[in-house]
């Protein structure tokens, strides 16, 4: 079964048509910068020029970088407050021709690692982390997940941590790679004294350049640190995969 997956961050849009019983892209993803103001019609209208560059009408699903409860938009941290109470699924429906449906971005890419990636086959506490323009989390109990963390607003040093520790920060205060695991370290013990987990997943933009910093970082157990499998594609083929359901009339 192919169907389309978008996802959605504050930099940039992207998608692809997805196989969604092997976790397979079946086209070069195609990215467009996300608009500026993020406005709610502004960014369906680039979901459904995506849509129309795979000439795709059909179930499709759409990742978003907020609490997401039924397709509605119950946060806005890193786009525009505007989309707080937005039905989101119905707005992008109308854009893509097919059903569709929304998930936080952190959960589908915390899905497509479960399902076909480095979390495949794993039991026990499993926390997902997607660095780039903030930071996205999802945590899994024997491969069930809990929906809507937003672990990158934990204080950390009285601040949320992705002020102190995502990508975008590593970059735009230059930070070497040793630095900026210092600071990620610390998120890192403070999650491991919250939820004794068994394995962190270390996902987006990030994950492509992992042997840079995976050396330098460091916990207070023995909990193994991985970088995601599916690397900054998680996020489209986790919401292919959570929209099967869309397809198959359930």
């Amino acid at each position: 079964m192919t169907l389309l997956g978008i996802d959605i961050g504050g930099t940039g849009i992207k998608g692809a048509p997805v196989n969604v019983e092997t976790g397979e892209l079946l086209a070069e993803r195609f990215r467009i910068p996300t608009p500026q103001p993020s406005l709610p019609n502004a960014v369906a209208d680039v979901v459904g020029q995506i849509a129309d560059h795979f000439n795709y009408k059909g179930p499709t699903g759409v990742t978003f970088p907020a609490i997401v409860k039924k397709g509605v938009i119950y946060s806005a941290a890193n786009v525009d407050k505007t989309w707080i109470g937005t039905n989101a699924n119905e707005l992008f429906s109308s854009h893509v021709g097919g059903s569709v449906e929304v998930v936080n971005d952190a959960d589908a890419a915390g899905i497509a690692e479960m399902r076909f990636g480095a979390g495949r086959d794993r039991e026990g506490v499993i926390i997902m982390l997607t660095l780039g323009t903030g930071i996205g989390s999802a945590i899994f109990l024997d491969g069930k997940l809990l929906p809507n963390t937003e672990f990158g607003h934990l204080k950390i040093r009285g601040k949320d941590a992705e002020k102190r520790c995502s990508e975008k920060v590593r970059e735009d205060k230059d930070l070497t790679w040793k630095a900026w695991s210092k600071h990620f370290s610390q998120y890192l013990n403070e999650l491991e004294l919250l939820f004794s987990p068994d394995l962190f997943i270390i996902g987006g933009g990030a994950s492509k350049k992992a042997a840079k910093f995976l050396p330098f970082l460091t916990t207070k157990t023995e909990v193994l640190i991985v970088p995601a499998q599916m690397q900054n594609e998680a996020g489209i083929i986790g919401a292919a995969y959570l929209a099967k359901h869309l397809a198959e009339g359930n």
